[in-house]
């Protein structure tokens, strides 16, 4: 308390007060992810997690806070073992010091707790690991295939339909638009929300990397080699990713944009794509939209 006091002494207490409300802030944006970023981009500053969009993010997301407690607590306790150490084994408080070679207890204390720690670790680690390989159930398949230095994305349950997606120019960035500089793109991925939608990964040059924060997804992009992982966006939305594997001179302009719509527009986004590419719709859609227009019909 004197030292705080000492503190607001010299530096006033208006700047004190001001020191102590960052101080605030900042822990509460560490502590609160949903508080330090909007959903699905960065924000300049920000030192929490982007806020999780997907059923394996939101994991994620506790086994770091879990994480977080647990090496609080050791760095507090270590710090209060060396403070002890430090006054209680000086010179002065211990002139003669203590020819101890060992302790029993304390060895056995020091071994059983360090693997206790591990096991509460690993336990949920190895259920998060599983959780995110595992794709269960499955709607739909997108196919994102690494370029340099772009991405190229596949619809193979939609007629097999692909396109390229480019990072806008920094002299093309309309702010007006909502788009973000080195992370917008000009076409963009779109998913249905509320959907498991599996992800094949694959490069056609050089290794990338397939990453979204917001989704809890990083998956390597190997030429010759089909990687998979999975996402089930909660809300609709923008969310953004960057390649994140070295991949040469152009590394930094092959962001990830993925668009997240409801279940309707994506049908209705599908159904545009595929006569854009001169697609045949399936039968069973075109009476499942002729049936639709039907009763929209009768209820006029």
């Amino acid at each position: 308390m004197t030292m705080l006091k000492g503190i607001a002494g010299q530096l006033g207490l208006g700047r004190f007060a001001a020191l102590a409300g960052m101080l605030a802030v900042g822990l509460t944006l560490l502590t609160d992810p949903a508080l330090a970023a909007d959903t699905g981009k960065p924000e300049p500053w920000q030192m929490g997690l982007q806020a999780p969009a997907s059923p394996v993010m939101e994991q994620v997301q506790a086994f770091h806070n879990l994480l977080l407690v647990i090496i609080t607590a050791i760095v507090i306790f270590v710090l209060g073992l060396l403070l002890f150490v430090c006054f209680r084994f000086n010179e002065k408080a211990n002139p003669n010091p203590s020819k101890t070679t060992h302790n029993t207890l304390i060895e056995i204390v020091w071994t059983a707790v360090p693997v206790i720690i591990l096991v509460v670790i690993a336990i949920p680690s190895f259920k998060l690991l599983y959780y995110e390989d595992v794709v269960v159930d499955s709607e739909m398949t997108i196919k994102a295939i690494g370029r340099q230095w772009y991405w190229s994305y596949e619809y193979p349950d939609h007629g097999g339909f692909q396109f390229d997606s480019f990072l806008i120019p920094d002299d093309q960035i309309d702010p007006s638009k909502g788009q973000i500089r080195q992370l917008s793109t000009d076409t963009q991925v779109v998913l249905p929300v509320d959907t498991n939608v599996r992800i094949l990964v694959t490069a056609s040059d050089v290794l990338h990397s397939f990453a979204l924060p917001a989704f809890g997804i990083k998956t390597d992009a190997i030429p010759g080699q089909l990687n998979e992982t999975w996402v089930r966006i909660n809300e609709p939305g923008t969310y953004y990713g960057q390649c994140s594997e070295l991949c040469g001179v152009g590394h930094a302009d092959m962001p990830i944009m993925v668009k997240a719509v409801p279940k309707d527009e994506f049908s209705d986004w599908i159904e545009t794509k595929q006569a854009e590419f001169g697609i045949d719709q399936p039968d069973e859609r075109r009476l499942a939209k002729a049936d639709k227009a039907d009763k929209a019909d009768k209820a006029e």
